[in-house]
């Protein structure tokens, strides 16, 4: 079973995806553009006080990493 996901805000899982080798492209209204070189994803994360599970459990999946991973960065 994957380890439960933490509530964190959209600064703090863009901070763990820059760990991870991501890095912000643009600000696109209320969403955090980030890119990584040789992924074709992109990911776009909501710049909310909190950002809903399903929707982190849906950015780590679209780059590539398991909970774990994502869960060991932070």
């Amino acid at each position: 079973m994957a380890p439960p996901l933490p509530v964190l805000s959209g600064r703090e899982v863009v901070r763990v995806f820059e760990a991870l080798g991501w890095s912000v492209a643009r600000q696109s209204g209320s969403h955090i553009i980030l890119v990584k070189d040789g992924e074709m994803a992109t990911l776009s994360v909501p710049d909310h006080r909190e950002v809903a599970k399903g929707t982190l459990r849906g950015l780590i999946r679209a780059a590539g990493l398991t909970v774990a991973d994502f869960m060991a960065a932070t």
